[in-house]
Protein backbone atom coordinates (compact mmCIF):
# COMPACT_ATOMS: atom_id res chain seq x y z
CA UNK A 1 0.00 0.00 0.00
CA UNK A 2 1.20 3.61 -0.88
CA UNK A 3 -0.19 6.50 0.85
CA UNK A 4 1.51 10.34 0.15
CA UNK A 5 1.75 12.47 2.94
CA UNK A 6 -1.82 13.99 3.46
CA UNK A 7 -1.02 18.01 3.50
CA UNK A 8 0.17 16.90 0.06
CA UNK A 9 -3.38 15.23 -0.89
CA UNK A 10 -5.32 18.58 -1.46
CA UNK A 11 -3.40 20.85 -3.81
CA UNK A 12 -2.25 17.58 -5.45
CA UNK A 13 -5.73 16.42 -6.27
CA UNK A 14 -6.76 20.15 -7.31
CA UNK A 15 -3.79 19.96 -10.08
CA UNK A 16 -4.93 16.51 -11.41
CA UNK A 17 -8.56 17.40 -11.05
CA UNK A 18 -7.94 20.24 -13.00
CA UNK A 19 -6.22 18.85 -15.47
CA UNK A 20 -8.83 15.79 -16.14
CA UNK A 21 -11.86 18.06 -16.29
CA UNK A 22 -10.10 19.78 -19.31
CA UNK A 23 -11.03 17.15 -21.18
CA UNK A 24 -13.80 16.37 -19.78
CA UNK A 25 -15.82 19.33 -18.12
CA UNK A 26 -18.11 20.26 -21.41
CA UNK A 27 -20.39 17.18 -20.46
CA UNK A 28 -23.22 18.47 -18.04
CA UNK A 29 -23.86 21.11 -21.07
CA UNK A 30 -23.99 18.41 -23.81
CA UNK A 31 -26.44 15.87 -21.48
CA UNK A 32 -28.58 19.38 -21.57
CA UNK A 33 -28.42 19.80 -25.21
CA UNK A 34 -29.16 16.45 -26.03
CA UNK A 35 -32.72 15.92 -24.55
CA UNK A 36 -33.91 18.24 -27.69
CA UNK A 37 -32.04 15.71 -29.92
CA UNK A 38 -33.79 13.45 -32.34
CA UNK A 39 -35.56 10.48 -30.47
CA UNK A 40 -36.95 7.39 -32.20
CA UNK A 41 -40.79 7.33 -32.55
CA UNK A 42 -41.81 3.78 -32.07
CA UNK A 43 -39.42 1.88 -30.35
CA UNK A 44 -39.57 -1.93 -30.15
CA UNK A 45 -38.05 -4.15 -27.73
CA UNK A 46 -37.36 -8.34 -27.69
CA UNK A 47 -37.79 -8.57 -23.75
CA UNK A 48 -38.88 -5.87 -21.30
CA UNK A 49 -36.95 -2.73 -21.36
CA UNK A 50 -37.59 -1.58 -17.59
CA UNK A 51 -35.84 -4.76 -16.39
CA UNK A 52 -34.42 -2.20 -13.51
CA UNK A 53 -37.49 -1.43 -11.90
CA UNK A 54 -38.35 2.26 -10.89
CA UNK A 55 -37.09 4.72 -7.96
CA UNK A 56 -37.65 7.94 -6.93
CA UNK A 57 -35.12 10.38 -4.59
CA UNK A 58 -34.28 14.08 -3.28
CA UNK A 59 -37.73 14.48 -2.01
CA UNK A 60 -38.60 18.40 -1.07
CA UNK A 61 -42.13 19.68 -0.37
CA UNK A 62 -43.28 20.61 -4.13
CA UNK A 63 -41.59 16.80 -6.13
CA UNK A 64 -38.40 15.03 -6.10
CA UNK A 65 -36.92 12.56 -8.76
CA UNK A 66 -38.21 9.72 -10.77
CA UNK A 67 -35.79 7.54 -12.18
CA UNK A 68 -35.77 4.56 -14.59
CA UNK A 69 -33.39 2.97 -17.32
CA UNK A 70 -34.09 1.15 -20.19
CA UNK A 71 -32.06 -2.10 -20.36
CA UNK A 72 -33.88 -5.13 -22.02
CA UNK A 73 -30.43 -6.97 -21.80
CA UNK A 74 -28.91 -5.69 -18.36
CA UNK A 75 -25.95 -7.33 -18.10
CA UNK A 76 -24.56 -6.76 -21.79
CA UNK A 77 -22.97 -3.57 -23.12
CA UNK A 78 -25.36 -0.62 -23.19
CA UNK A 79 -28.02 -2.65 -21.56
CA UNK A 80 -29.04 -4.35 -25.21
CA UNK A 81 -29.94 -0.70 -26.09
CA UNK A 82 -29.36 0.77 -29.78
CA UNK A 83 -26.83 4.01 -30.21
CA UNK A 84 -29.86 6.36 -30.17
CA UNK A 85 -32.25 8.40 -28.46
CA UNK A 86 -35.54 7.18 -26.49
CA UNK A 87 -38.56 8.82 -25.71
CA UNK A 88 -40.11 7.68 -22.63
CA UNK A 89 -43.29 8.64 -21.08
CA UNK A 90 -43.91 9.31 -17.23
CA UNK A 91 -47.17 9.79 -15.31
CA UNK A 92 -48.00 10.81 -11.45
CA UNK A 93 -51.37 10.11 -10.41
CA UNK A 94 -52.66 10.46 -6.61
CA UNK A 95 -54.26 7.30 -6.90
CA UNK A 96 -52.06 4.04 -6.53
CA UNK A 97 -54.55 2.74 -9.62
CA UNK A 98 -52.92 5.64 -11.76
CA UNK A 99 -56.70 7.04 -12.47
CA UNK A 100 -56.16 10.29 -11.42
CA UNK A 101 -52.83 11.59 -13.25
CA UNK A 102 -51.83 15.20 -11.97
CA UNK A 103 -48.46 15.36 -13.83
CA UNK A 104 -47.15 13.34 -17.36
CA UNK A 105 -44.86 14.54 -19.60
CA UNK A 106 -42.26 13.03 -22.09
CA UNK A 107 -38.33 12.73 -21.53
CA UNK A 108 -35.44 11.56 -23.75
CA UNK A 109 -33.00 8.55 -22.90
CA UNK A 110 -30.23 9.05 -24.18
CA UNK A 111 -27.20 6.66 -25.40
CA UNK A 112 -24.95 9.25 -23.59
CA UNK A 113 -26.46 8.70 -20.33
CA UNK A 114 -27.05 5.05 -20.45
CA UNK A 115 -30.42 5.71 -21.53
CA UNK A 116 -31.41 5.99 -17.89
CA UNK A 117 -34.67 8.78 -16.97
CA UNK A 118 -34.38 11.56 -14.40
CA UNK A 119 -37.48 13.19 -13.88
CA UNK A 120 -37.40 16.06 -11.94
CA UNK A 121 -40.93 17.74 -10.22
CA UNK A 122 -41.72 20.32 -8.99
CA UNK A 123 -45.34 21.34 -8.80
CA UNK A 124 -47.07 18.28 -6.43
CA UNK A 125 -49.02 19.25 -3.19
CA UNK A 126 -46.62 18.57 0.10
CA UNK A 127 -47.03 16.13 2.50
CA UNK A 128 -48.51 13.74 0.18
CA UNK A 129 -47.65 10.28 -1.37
CA UNK A 130 -48.09 9.82 -5.20
CA UNK A 131 -47.68 6.69 -7.55
CA UNK A 132 -46.38 7.06 -10.94
CA UNK A 133 -44.64 4.66 -13.91
CA UNK A 134 -43.02 5.01 -17.11
CA UNK A 135 -43.85 3.57 -20.60
CA UNK A 136 -42.11 3.05 -23.66
CA UNK A 137 -43.08 2.19 -27.03
CA UNK A 138 -45.68 -1.07 -26.18
CA UNK A 139 -43.85 -1.56 -23.04
CA UNK A 140 -44.99 -0.18 -19.18
CA UNK A 141 -42.67 -0.02 -16.00
CA UNK A 142 -44.08 -1.06 -12.38
CA UNK A 143 -46.10 1.15 -10.45
CA UNK A 144 -43.59 3.02 -8.00
CA UNK A 145 -44.99 4.99 -4.84
CA UNK A 146 -43.04 7.74 -3.28
CA UNK A 147 -43.75 10.94 -1.63
CA UNK A 148 -43.80 14.62 -1.23
CA UNK A 149 -42.17 16.33 2.23
CA UNK A 150 -44.37 18.58 4.18
CA UNK A 151 -43.87 22.57 4.03
CA UNK A 152 -40.75 23.84 5.44
CA UNK A 153 -42.81 26.20 7.92
CA UNK A 154 -45.01 22.98 9.26
CA UNK A 155 -43.63 21.09 12.59
CA UNK A 156 -44.94 17.43 11.72
CA UNK A 157 -46.08 14.80 14.13
CA UNK A 158 -43.58 12.16 13.13
CA UNK A 159 -41.30 10.83 10.60
CA UNK A 160 -40.16 7.44 9.82
CA UNK A 161 -37.68 6.41 7.60
CA UNK A 162 -34.81 3.32 7.34
CA UNK A 163 -31.25 4.04 7.61
CA UNK A 164 -28.81 0.76 5.88
CA UNK A 165 -25.24 0.51 3.64
CA UNK A 166 -23.51 -2.14 2.43
CA UNK A 167 -24.47 -4.31 0.41
CA UNK A 168 -22.21 -6.76 -1.14
CA UNK A 169 -23.93 -9.07 -3.64
CA UNK A 170 -21.74 -11.94 -3.85
CA UNK A 171 -21.63 -12.21 0.60
CA UNK A 172 -25.46 -12.35 1.22
CA UNK A 173 -29.24 -12.11 -0.22
CA UNK A 174 -30.83 -8.96 0.13
CA UNK A 175 -33.14 -10.24 2.61
CA UNK A 176 -34.01 -7.08 4.82
CA UNK A 177 -35.64 -5.07 2.20
CA UNK A 178 -38.66 -6.85 2.96
CA UNK A 179 -38.93 -6.27 5.92
CA UNK A 180 -38.01 -2.44 5.46
CA UNK A 181 -40.76 -2.78 2.47
CA UNK A 182 -43.21 -4.01 5.02
CA UNK A 183 -42.92 -1.27 7.49
CA UNK A 184 -43.78 1.42 5.54
CA UNK A 185 -41.39 4.19 5.86
CA UNK A 186 -41.60 7.46 4.72
CA UNK A 187 -38.01 7.62 3.59
CA UNK A 188 -34.68 5.56 3.08
CA UNK A 189 -31.36 6.38 3.57
CA UNK A 190 -28.27 4.92 1.76
CA UNK A 191 -25.24 5.41 3.10
CA UNK A 192 -23.02 3.66 0.88
CA UNK A 193 -21.41 0.61 -0.41
CA UNK A 194 -24.62 0.41 -2.42
CA UNK A 195 -21.82 -1.87 -5.18
CA UNK A 196 -19.06 -3.76 -4.71
CA UNK A 197 -16.47 -3.30 -7.46
CA UNK A 198 -14.26 -6.15 -7.00
CA UNK A 199 -13.83 -9.03 -9.28
CA UNK A 200 -16.49 -12.03 -9.55
CA UNK A 201 -15.89 -14.35 -6.52
CA UNK A 202 -13.70 -12.64 -4.45
CA UNK A 203 -15.92 -11.95 -1.68
CA UNK A 204 -18.30 -15.54 -1.26
CA UNK A 205 -20.33 -17.76 -3.39
CA UNK A 206 -23.76 -16.88 -2.07
CA UNK A 207 -24.06 -15.16 -5.57
CA UNK A 208 -21.17 -14.23 -8.14
CA UNK A 209 -20.48 -10.76 -9.32
CA UNK A 210 -20.56 -10.20 -13.32
CA UNK A 211 -17.05 -9.68 -14.66
CA UNK A 212 -13.48 -8.93 -13.34
CA UNK A 213 -12.55 -5.82 -10.94
CA UNK A 214 -14.45 -2.34 -12.79
CA UNK A 215 -12.95 0.11 -14.29
CA UNK A 216 -14.48 1.16 -17.65
CA UNK A 217 -17.80 3.08 -17.79
CA UNK A 218 -19.79 0.00 -19.06
CA UNK A 219 -17.97 -2.47 -16.33
CA UNK A 220 -19.59 0.13 -13.60
CA UNK A 221 -23.13 0.34 -15.80
CA UNK A 222 -23.00 -3.38 -15.91
CA UNK A 223 -22.64 -4.20 -12.00
CA UNK A 224 -24.80 -1.60 -11.00
CA UNK A 225 -27.57 -3.03 -13.03
CA UNK A 226 -26.74 -6.60 -11.49
CA UNK A 227 -27.38 -5.44 -8.24
CA UNK A 228 -30.62 -3.73 -9.12
CA UNK A 229 -31.74 -6.68 -11.07
CA UNK A 230 -32.47 -7.83 -7.08
CA UNK A 231 -36.10 -8.11 -6.88
CA UNK A 232 -36.18 -7.00 -3.27
CA UNK A 233 -33.99 -4.10 -4.12
CA UNK A 234 -36.14 -2.96 -6.84
CA UNK A 235 -39.17 -3.54 -4.99
CA UNK A 236 -37.98 -1.11 -1.78
CA UNK A 237 -37.07 1.75 -4.10
CA UNK A 238 -40.82 1.37 -5.43
CA UNK A 239 -41.80 1.92 -1.89
CA UNK A 240 -40.58 5.49 -1.36
CA UNK A 241 -38.17 7.91 -2.16
CA UNK A 242 -34.07 7.81 -1.08
CA UNK A 243 -31.59 9.60 0.13
CA UNK A 244 -28.20 8.15 -1.50
CA UNK A 245 -24.51 9.07 -0.79
CA UNK A 246 -21.66 6.71 -1.55
CA UNK A 247 -18.48 5.61 0.07
CA UNK A 248 -15.99 3.88 -1.49
CA UNK A 249 -16.76 0.80 -2.87
CA UNK A 250 -18.86 2.74 -5.86
CA UNK A 251 -15.33 3.46 -7.10
CA UNK A 252 -12.65 1.50 -5.20
CA UNK A 253 -11.94 0.23 -1.49
CA UNK A 254 -10.47 2.96 0.83
CA UNK A 255 -9.58 5.75 -1.69
CA UNK A 256 -9.21 9.37 -0.11
CA UNK A 257 -8.98 12.08 -2.81
CA UNK A 258 -6.92 11.34 -5.70
CA UNK A 259 -5.18 8.48 -3.79
CA UNK A 260 -5.57 4.52 -4.18
CA UNK A 261 -4.91 2.15 -1.37
CA UNK A 262 -3.04 0.26 -4.20
CA UNK A 263 0.70 1.19 -5.23
CA UNK A 264 2.14 2.90 -8.07
CA UNK A 265 -1.87 4.04 -9.33
CA UNK A 266 -1.17 7.25 -11.71
CA UNK A 267 -3.64 9.43 -10.31
CA UNK A 268 -4.47 10.74 -13.86
CA UNK A 269 -5.73 7.29 -14.81
CA UNK A 270 -7.51 7.05 -10.86
CA UNK A 271 -9.57 10.22 -11.84
CA UNK A 272 -10.15 8.69 -15.24
CA UNK A 273 -11.51 5.18 -13.81
CA UNK A 274 -13.71 7.71 -11.04
CA UNK A 275 -14.98 9.49 -13.72
CA UNK A 276 -16.16 6.39 -15.33
CA UNK A 277 -17.82 5.30 -11.37
CA UNK A 278 -19.54 8.40 -11.40
CA UNK A 279 -21.10 8.56 -14.45
CA UNK A 280 -22.58 5.26 -13.94
CA UNK A 281 -23.85 6.09 -10.35
CA UNK A 282 -25.41 8.89 -11.19
CA UNK A 283 -27.04 7.24 -14.16
CA UNK A 284 -28.26 4.57 -11.53
CA UNK A 285 -29.60 6.58 -8.44
CA UNK A 286 -32.53 9.65 -8.73
CA UNK A 287 -30.88 12.25 -8.19
CA UNK A 288 -31.07 15.95 -9.52
CA UNK A 289 -29.56 17.24 -12.58
CA UNK A 290 -27.43 19.52 -10.23
CA UNK A 291 -25.83 16.32 -8.94
CA UNK A 292 -24.69 15.51 -12.24
CA UNK A 293 -20.60 14.94 -12.82
CA UNK A 294 -18.49 17.05 -14.29
CA UNK A 295 -15.37 14.68 -14.99
CA UNK A 296 -14.21 13.33 -11.90
CA UNK A 297 -15.89 15.67 -9.38
CA UNK A 298 -19.56 15.19 -8.54
CA UNK A 299 -20.75 16.91 -5.80
CA UNK A 300 -22.86 14.89 -3.76
CA UNK A 301 -23.33 16.23 -0.30
CA UNK A 302 -26.45 18.45 -0.15
CA UNK A 303 -30.06 18.86 2.29
CA UNK A 304 -33.24 17.73 2.66
CA UNK A 305 -35.54 18.03 5.37
CA UNK A 306 -39.18 16.95 6.86
CA UNK A 307 -40.50 20.31 7.59
CA UNK A 308 -39.34 21.87 11.10
CA UNK A 309 -38.99 18.48 12.01
CA UNK A 310 -35.62 17.54 11.05
CA UNK A 311 -32.84 18.93 8.38
CA UNK A 312 -30.78 16.16 6.49
CA UNK A 313 -27.42 17.01 5.86
CA UNK A 314 -26.28 14.05 3.43
CA UNK A 315 -22.46 14.16 3.97
CA UNK A 316 -19.72 13.22 1.27
CA UNK A 317 -16.78 11.67 3.51
CA UNK A 318 -14.47 10.28 0.25
CA UNK A 319 -14.15 12.92 -2.47
CA UNK A 320 -12.56 15.51 -0.29
CA UNK A 321 -10.50 13.85 2.24
CA UNK A 322 -7.01 13.87 2.85
CA UNK A 323 -5.28 11.21 2.64
CA UNK A 324 -5.59 8.66 5.54
CA UNK A 325 -2.77 9.18 8.06
CA UNK A 326 -0.70 5.99 9.50
CA UNK A 327 -0.54 4.09 5.84
CA UNK A 328 -4.31 3.17 7.06
CA UNK A 329 -3.64 0.95 9.47
CA UNK A 330 -5.32 1.53 12.80
CA UNK A 331 -2.83 3.50 15.06
CA UNK A 332 -3.42 5.31 18.50
CA UNK A 333 -3.88 8.86 17.98
CA UNK A 334 -0.67 9.96 17.46
CA UNK A 335 0.23 13.39 15.67
CA UNK A 336 -0.32 12.03 12.17
CA UNK A 337 -3.87 11.23 13.54
CA UNK A 338 -4.19 14.98 15.01
CA UNK A 339 -2.53 16.95 12.33
CA UNK A 340 -5.00 19.93 11.79
CA UNK A 341 -4.33 19.82 7.98
CA UNK A 342 -6.16 16.39 7.71
CA UNK A 343 -9.50 16.82 6.22
CA UNK A 344 -12.45 14.21 5.99
CA UNK A 345 -15.36 16.96 4.25
CA UNK A 346 -12.80 19.26 2.95
CA UNK A 347 -13.01 23.21 2.89
CA UNK A 348 -15.98 24.02 0.92
CA UNK A 349 -18.05 20.77 2.53
CA UNK A 350 -17.40 21.55 5.81
CA UNK A 351 -18.34 25.54 5.50
CA UNK A 352 -21.22 24.74 3.58
CA UNK A 353 -22.54 22.31 6.23
CA UNK A 354 -21.37 24.69 9.07
CA UNK A 355 -23.53 27.44 7.78
CA UNK A 356 -26.39 25.23 7.16
CA UNK A 357 -26.71 23.98 11.16
CA UNK A 358 -26.30 27.88 11.87
CA UNK A 359 -29.22 28.91 10.01
CA UNK A 360 -31.55 25.37 10.53
CA UNK A 361 -34.84 26.13 12.52
CA UNK A 362 -35.17 22.31 12.46
CA UNK A 363 -35.90 20.09 16.01
CA UNK A 364 -33.83 17.63 14.72
CA UNK A 365 -30.04 18.28 13.02
CA UNK A 366 -29.37 15.02 11.00
CA UNK A 367 -25.77 14.05 9.55
CA UNK A 368 -26.13 11.24 7.10
CA UNK A 369 -22.75 9.86 6.45
CA UNK A 370 -20.48 7.37 5.74
CA UNK A 371 -17.84 6.96 8.88
CA UNK A 372 -18.01 5.96 12.46
CA UNK A 373 -17.34 9.17 14.16
CA UNK A 374 -17.54 7.73 17.77
CA UNK A 375 -13.59 7.37 18.68
CA UNK A 376 -13.76 3.75 19.40
CA UNK A 377 -10.57 2.08 21.07
CA UNK A 378 -11.07 -1.30 18.75
CA UNK A 379 -8.75 -4.03 20.63
CA UNK A 380 -10.43 -3.04 23.94
CA UNK A 381 -7.75 -2.90 25.62
CA UNK A 382 -6.25 0.61 27.13
CA UNK A 383 -2.35 -0.26 26.77
CA UNK A 384 -2.89 -0.67 23.53
CA UNK A 385 -4.96 1.86 21.57
CA UNK A 386 -6.17 1.16 18.10
CA UNK A 387 -7.85 3.34 16.27
CA UNK A 388 -9.78 3.04 13.01
CA UNK A 389 -7.55 5.85 10.70
CA UNK A 390 -10.48 5.58 7.67
CA UNK A 391 -12.46 6.89 10.00
CA UNK A 392 -13.36 10.22 12.15
CA UNK A 393 -10.08 9.73 14.49
CA UNK A 394 -8.13 9.62 11.55
CA UNK A 395 -9.31 13.35 11.30
CA UNK A 396 -9.69 14.18 14.92
CA UNK A 397 -8.78 17.65 14.15
CA UNK A 398 -11.67 18.45 12.07
CA UNK A 399 -13.71 16.27 14.33
CA UNK A 400 -13.20 17.79 17.83
CA UNK A 401 -13.84 21.14 15.65
CA UNK A 402 -16.81 20.30 14.38
CA UNK A 403 -18.44 18.69 17.69
CA UNK A 404 -16.72 21.75 19.18
CA UNK A 405 -19.51 23.85 16.80
CA UNK A 406 -22.47 22.22 16.88
CA UNK A 407 -21.66 22.18 21.50
CA UNK A 408 -20.90 26.13 20.97
CA UNK A 409 -23.91 27.15 18.41
CA UNK A 410 -26.62 24.95 20.14
CA UNK A 411 -27.34 23.19 17.28
CA UNK A 412 -30.68 21.06 18.32
CA UNK A 413 -30.83 17.58 18.55
CA UNK A 414 -27.95 17.07 16.48
CA UNK A 415 -27.61 12.91 15.68
CA UNK A 416 -25.20 11.02 13.21
CA UNK A 417 -26.58 8.66 10.70
CA UNK A 418 -23.35 6.19 9.88
CA UNK A 419 -22.51 3.08 7.69
CA UNK A 420 -19.60 1.38 6.35
CA UNK A 421 -18.37 -1.12 9.18
CA UNK A 422 -20.74 -4.12 8.70
CA UNK A 423 -22.03 -3.76 12.31
CA UNK A 424 -24.04 -1.79 14.68
CA UNK A 425 -23.14 0.87 16.95
CA UNK A 426 -25.40 2.89 19.36
CA UNK A 427 -22.90 5.59 20.50
CA UNK A 428 -23.03 9.05 22.92
CA UNK A 429 -20.66 11.55 21.14
CA UNK A 430 -18.12 14.38 23.31
CA UNK A 431 -15.70 16.39 21.36
CA UNK A 432 -13.60 14.22 23.04
CA UNK A 433 -14.73 10.83 23.66
CA UNK A 434 -11.65 9.75 25.84
CA UNK A 435 -13.08 12.56 28.66
CA UNK A 436 -15.96 10.32 29.74
CA UNK A 437 -16.38 13.05 32.39
CA UNK A 438 -17.07 16.03 29.13
CA UNK A 439 -20.44 16.93 28.29
CA UNK A 440 -22.55 14.74 25.63
CA UNK A 441 -22.46 16.56 22.38
CA UNK A 442 -24.69 14.39 19.91
CA UNK A 443 -26.08 11.12 19.27
CA UNK A 444 -24.61 8.26 16.40
CA UNK A 445 -26.42 5.34 15.45
CA UNK A 446 -24.37 3.48 13.28
CA UNK A 447 -26.28 0.66 10.81
CA UNK A 448 -24.53 -2.57 10.12
CA UNK A 449 -24.25 -3.86 6.62
CA UNK A 450 -27.40 -4.65 4.88
CA UNK A 451 -25.53 -7.92 3.29
CA UNK A 452 -21.85 -7.73 3.14
CA UNK A 453 -19.74 -9.92 5.82
CA UNK A 454 -22.40 -12.36 5.36
CA UNK A 455 -23.80 -13.47 8.94
CA UNK A 456 -22.52 -12.53 12.28
CA UNK A 457 -22.70 -12.76 15.70
CA UNK A 458 -24.92 -10.85 17.97
CA UNK A 459 -22.08 -10.74 20.90
CA UNK A 460 -18.71 -10.27 19.09
CA UNK A 461 -15.75 -12.04 20.73
CA UNK A 462 -14.22 -8.76 22.51
CA UNK A 463 -17.22 -7.33 23.13
CA UNK A 464 -16.88 -6.91 27.32
CA UNK A 465 -13.71 -5.22 26.65
CA UNK A 466 -14.60 -2.40 23.63
CA UNK A 467 -17.79 -1.51 26.14
CA UNK A 468 -15.47 -1.39 29.06
CA UNK A 469 -12.87 0.48 27.44
CA UNK A 470 -15.40 3.19 25.47
CA UNK A 471 -17.56 5.10 27.63
CA UNK A 472 -18.96 6.40 24.39
CA UNK A 473 -19.97 2.88 22.72
CA UNK A 474 -23.50 1.91 24.40
CA UNK A 475 -24.57 -1.29 22.20
CA UNK A 476 -22.66 -3.11 19.49
CA UNK A 477 -23.77 -6.17 17.44
CA UNK A 478 -21.95 -7.54 14.23
CA UNK A 479 -25.79 -9.18 12.53
CA UNK A 480 -27.14 -8.06 9.52
CA UNK A 481 -29.76 -5.76 8.75
CA UNK A 482 -30.74 -1.98 9.20
CA UNK A 483 -32.01 0.42 11.12
CA UNK A 484 -35.63 1.93 11.77
CA UNK A 485 -35.77 5.24 12.83
CA UNK A 486 -39.37 7.19 13.92
CA UNK A 487 -38.88 11.18 15.13
CA UNK A 488 -41.34 13.19 16.59
CA UNK A 489 -40.84 16.40 18.12
CA UNK A 490 -40.45 14.93 21.79
CA UNK A 491 -37.86 11.83 20.90
CA UNK A 492 -36.44 9.54 17.93
CA UNK A 493 -36.65 5.80 18.60
CA UNK A 494 -33.94 4.03 16.25
CA UNK A 495 -34.72 -0.13 16.04
CA UNK A 496 -31.95 -2.20 15.18
CA UNK A 497 -33.43 -4.69 12.75
CA UNK A 498 -31.80 -8.03 12.20
CA UNK A 499 -31.25 -10.51 9.89
CA UNK A 500 -31.23 -14.45 11.31
CA UNK A 501 -29.43 -15.62 7.67
CA UNK A 502 -28.47 -13.72 4.97
CA UNK A 503 -26.78 -16.49 3.32
CA UNK A 504 -29.85 -18.33 2.01
CA UNK A 505 -33.64 -17.67 1.52
CA UNK A 506 -36.21 -17.47 3.73
CA UNK A 507 -34.25 -15.15 6.71
CA UNK A 508 -36.23 -13.52 9.58
CA UNK A 509 -35.80 -10.26 10.14
CA UNK A 510 -36.37 -8.73 13.59
CA UNK A 511 -35.87 -6.28 16.26
CA UNK A 512 -32.48 -6.96 18.42
CA UNK A 513 -32.82 -3.79 20.23
CA UNK A 514 -33.78 -0.12 20.21
CA UNK A 515 -32.84 3.27 21.97
CA UNK A 516 -34.48 6.36 22.60
CA UNK A 517 -33.39 10.08 22.91
CA UNK A 518 -35.27 12.50 24.26
CA UNK A 519 -35.57 15.60 22.69
CA UNK A 520 -32.95 18.66 24.45
CA UNK A 521 -30.69 15.43 25.87
CA UNK A 522 -28.36 13.42 23.39
CA UNK A 523 -28.42 10.75 25.99
CA UNK A 524 -29.05 7.26 24.75
CA UNK A 525 -32.01 5.07 26.80
CA UNK A 526 -32.69 1.51 26.56
CA UNK A 527 -36.44 1.48 24.66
Amino acid sequence: MSRQHASDCSSQSHLNRRRFLAFTGALPAFVTASQHAWASATPTFSSNPFSLGVASGDPDHRGMVLWTRLAPSPLEPNGGMPAQTIAVQWEVASDDSMRNVVASGTHLATPQLGHSVHVELDQLEPNRWYWYRFRCGDAESPIGRTRTMPLPHELPDKVRFAVTSCQNYEQGLFTAYEQMAADNVDLVFHLGDYIYEYEAGRNGKVRTHHGSEIMSLGDYRIRHAQYRSDKLLQNMHAQCPWWLTWDDHEFDNNCACDVSEEKGIDPLDFLSRRANAYQAYYEMMPLRLRQIPRGSDMRLYRTGNFGRLAEFSILDTRQYRTDQPNNDRKSPLNEAAMDPNQSMLGPKQRGWLTRNLIRSNATWNVLAQQVMMGMVNRSGDPNNHQFSMDQWPGYCHERSELLSFIQDRRVSNPVVLTGDIHSNWANELRVDDRRSEDNLVATEFVATSLSSGGNGPDKPKNLDAVLAENACVKWHNTERGYIRCEVTPESWQSDYMVVDDVLKPGGKTFVRNSFVVESGSPKLQKA
